[in-house]
């Protein structure tokens, strides 16, 4: 029996290029702005809420870590590649109430 399944699956947002093509704070601020009035949208068992890294407190961040959700710099491929840019500023995490849907936003896809 599965008791949970983790699906990957990385963003294709029109106009903007993946991780490493992204060279300046505004255009990240842009992306995240765009994803997460999308996530705000979602409705019944879909809805929840959208966690900022830069200013989370440390019982959430701390919850994250808990639930295995909290992404972190210092992935020396991700530096090599320039996605750790200007951390932690427009990224964070959005789940639904029952933790059972999960959006990382700006991670490194």
């Amino acid at each position: 029996m599965i008791r949970s399944t983790r699906i990957r699956v990385g963003r294709n947002l029109d106009g903007y290029p993946l991780g490493p093509g992204i060279y300046d704070n505004q255009t990240r601020a842009d992306i995240e702005g765009k994803i997460v009035q999308a996530l705000n949208s979602f409705t019944g068992e879909l809805k929840g809420t959208y966690y900022p890294l830069n200013g989370m407190s440390p019982q959430v961040q701390a919850q994250m870590i808990e639930d295995h959700f909290l992404f972190k710099e210092g992935d020396r491929f991700l530096e090599a590649c320039r996605v750790n840019e200007d951390w932690p500023n427009n990224r964070g995490i959005f789940h639904n109430a029952a933790k059972t849907f999960l959006t990382w936003v700006n991670e490194e896809d």
